[in-house]
């Protein structure tokens, strides 16, 4: 009997309207665990080289993790994966809220999607059973509209809809799946595969509970984190004031990204933080399947950018993507920036990064007030901002342009635009300074998805305590600004961690060793043991972890890009202009030399290509 999992996949067949139920061996589970890698192990199987990401060729994954649905906290993540339109190479992001745990509840551990529908559809799945439903009414709606008409035409308010708005349908590069209005798999563009497919949503209700080997196991952990978190400084913060909680100290550090990464300090930081939210806009707090500290911050922004709580509020990445990268200092319409995303499935990231390259060309000149229709939108033009987040999601005007993502908006715009484009492999940049942590430098240039700032734990921590990671082998502090063999292995192991976490669909807040993580990394074993019954290690969990990072890798080669594509923007080899780092940069031949060093120490040649022995040694 399986334990923790159904054992079953949904295969849909747009083209064909054929649905049909996929048996797994428990062996697949065992192997590749879930989530990111599950959606690997059918993205190489199924999908040909050379596909266009938005052509019905194209599969798209919906996976949860072996122990998505076990009631503890930060067990509730689902993954969705497929050829990104915006790095035409791997694709993924992550999502909380209820949906994967509600998947699993109807009967199946994932969805794998291929083909394109003559006409706007949706899929329901429901204990067990599926079927496609006309979206033609729906088509174009947002996403608050789409879902109150999807629950009234089911006749169920708890069903779960994971579904994209009108950026999706428009095919915006940089579209995202929004869950319950507010939980996003927010990257890569996949909001845009699903608009391709015109497929408008997935709605999902199980009254189905799971069974664990050993339930009295998880009651006994999950008692230990309820007695143990609200000790614990850093879930406390996270529980008070959402992931904005080190906004205030990341600009005293001088690493706030500013003005498109040209300063590493905000002026007006305060005005845009965790503490000036809570008292002021705040109105509440929501959190996902079975947790405990609730860091969704739900808002309510003050005229003339009023905002509707049904929405929630922004992250920290979307303070700082649409306010201290664009120096604009109005919470408010920040947070109806964050609003006009969710209602219309748009990443916030890049959006803001987008948003904040237009601003940069304006002001060298580059672009004029008559190719932005009448805008002007320098640094600090709050108007402006939020005039384009709407125009980049009707792909109006010259949000047209911008909808394509910085890389190809500055291949079309050209004169030089290029410099003041922030990506890496065509997915714009996170909220994150890699001048002040170099390990980011490693995380956005080795990243298989492009910019990613969530591949491994960031540098700060471990300059001086090293306790809680112990266990995967780390004993001595490391220099947050070193690039050398020591930084590499660090990065190489933290990744590993929080890769492992992806594939199991675990939120990476709740488990050392982020700030606000009070599960040890141990708990993970005894939880994968407890749920499924495996008597599985941190050694076979690791090497599960490493097997969808090589898997990735696998892919991106065959798919074309090489290792020139490894690398970061020219920007980020110039010092920072002000702020407390004023004069930091990261060395070019460093990071060259530490990526060759990480290519060798993942088993892979100088051009990072994984070696045959290395492909055998993690059975792929």
């Amino acid at each position: 009997m399986m334990y923790g999992f159904n054992g079953k996949v949904l295969r849909v067949n747009l083209d064909t309207q054929k649905i049909d139920d996929e048996l797994l061996d428990e062996k697949i589970y065992r192997k590749y665990l879930g989530g990111r890698n599950l959606g690997l192990y059918y993205l190489n199987k199924e999908t040909s080289r050379g596909v266009d990401p938005l052509s019905p060729e194209n599969t798209i994954v919906f996976a949860t993790g072996v122990t998505t649905g076990v009631p503890l906290t930060g067990f509730c993540r689902h993954s969705v994966v497929a050829k990104s339109p915006l790095t035409n190479g791997f694709g993924e992001a992550e999502a909380g809220g209820f949906w994967g745990a509600e998947l699993k509840f109807a009967g199946y551990d994932a969805i794998v999607i291929k083909g394109r529908s003559t006409k706007p559809t949706y899929l329901w799945v429901h204990d067990g059973e599926a079927e496609l439903m006309d979206a033609s009414g729906i088509w174009g709606l947002q996403t608050r509209e789409s879902q109150e008409a999807i629950r009234g035409e089911l006749g169920d308010r708890l069903v779960r809809i994971a579904q994209i708005g009108p950026a999706g349908e428009k095919l915006v590069r940089y579209a995202c799946i929004l869950n319950d209005l507010k939980y996003a798999n927010g990257r890569s563009g996949l909001g845009a595969v699903m608009g391709s497919k015109n497929l408008k949503a997935i709605a999902v209700r199980g009254h189905n509970r799971l069974e664990f080997k050993d339930p009295e196991k998880i009651k006994e952990i999950g008692k230990w984190y309820n007695e143990n978190w609200p000790k614990h400084p850093g879930a406390l913060s996270r529980s008070k004031l959402g992931t904005s909680d080190g906004l205030l100290a990341t600009n005293a550090d001088g690493i706030l990204p500013t003005r498109n990464f040209v300063k590493g300090s905000f002026d007006h930081a305060e005005d845009i933080s965790g503490e000036r939210m809570k008292d002021t806009i705040l109105v509440g707090t929501e959190g996902c399947y079975a947790c405990s500290i609730r860091c969704k911050r739900v808002v309510r922004g003050k005229p003339p950018y009023e905002t509707d709580p049904a929405y929630g509020g922004p992250e920290y990445e979307t303070l700082a993507a649409f306010g201290s990268l664009c120096e604009v200092g109005d919470l408010s319409a920040i947070s109806y920036a964050n609003q006009l995303c969710n209602a219309y499935g748009l990443d916030t990231i890049s959006a803001g990064v987008a948003i904040a390259f237009s601003m940069e060309c304006f002001e060298k000149g580059i672009l004029t007030k008559d190719q932005l229709g009448g805008l002007e939108p320098g640094f600090g033009n709050t108007e402006a901002m939020v005039k384009l987040v709407d125009m980049i999601a009707k792909r109006e005007g010259f949000g047209d342009t911008l909808a394509e993502g910085v890389m190809r908006a500055s291949q079309r715009i050209g004169k030089g635009s290029e410099r003041y484009a922030m990506h890496v492999k065509g997915k714009e940049l996170p909220m994150h300074e890699p001048r002040g942590k170099t390990g980011l430098a490693l995380q956005y240039t080795l990243s298989p998805s492009g910019a990613d700032h969530m591949q491994a734990t960031h540098d700060p921590v471990f300059q001086s305590n090293v306790e809680n990671i112990k266990p995967l082998g780390i004993l001595d502090p490391v220099d947050r600004l070193s690039l050398g063999p020591d930084k590499v292995r660090l990065f190489k192991y933290l990744q590993l961690w929080w890769n492992l976490l992806d594939c199991l669909c675990v939120c990476k807040f709740v488990i050392v060793p982020h700030g606000a993580g009070v599960f040890k990394i141990n708990h993970l074993v005894d939880i994968v043991n407890a749920v499924t019954g495996w008597n599985s290690s941190l050694l076979e969990l690791m090497l599960s972890s490493e097997r969808s990072i090589t898997l990735a890798k696998e892919f991106n080669l065959r798919e074309g890009t090489t290792e020139a594509d490894d690398r970061l923007p020219n920007r980020f080899f110039e010092p920072l202009e002000s702020g407390p780092r004023k004069g930091a940069k990261i060395s070019e031949n460093d990071l060259k030399q530490a990526i060759i060093t990480y290519y060798r120490m993942m088993g892979w040649d100088d051009a990072g290509k994984p070696e045959t022995a290395k492909l055998l040694d993690l059975n792929i």
